[in-house]
């Protein structure tokens, strides 16, 4: 049995689930919207191996993982999440994506106090 790497290459399957076990776990991605969200964010940039297979190393599966969280948890616009990503050409460091991780937890927090709320009622 093979045993990959954590730091190897993923095919796009692979990537898929990562990016679906990540928050929002109930929103799930699938290859049709990775290979859309190349065409959009110019940060994402898979290598091409074998046959026109993408492969997409651990910074890239981060932007994705981030480019989810901006799309489907935070609500932004995809011209939004280029305008975001662009401010940020340095890099997306481990201090941003916990910045926004924060956020989400603390927003998602919030709603369930409000819901534990209204059930008191």
């Amino acid at each position: 049995m093979k045993v990959k790497l954590s730091s190897a290459y993923k095919s796009i399957g692979e990537v898929v689930k990562i990016l679906n076990n990540e928050e929002p776990k109930t929103i799930k991605i699938n290859s049709h919207t990775l290979r859309f969200w190349e065409t959009q964010f110019s940060k994402i940039k898979p290598k091409l191996f074998n046959n026109n297979r993408r492969h997409y190393d651990s910074k890239t599966i981060e932007i994705l993982k981030f480019v989810k969280f901006l799309l489907k948890s935070e609500g932004m616009t995809i011209q939004g999440v280029k305008k975001h990503l662009n401010q940020n050409k340095s890099s997306l460091d481990d201090s941003v994506i916990d910045t926004i991780r924060t956020r989400y937890l603390k927003n998602r927090l919030s709603n369930l106090k409000n819901i534990i709320n209204e059930l008191k009622k």
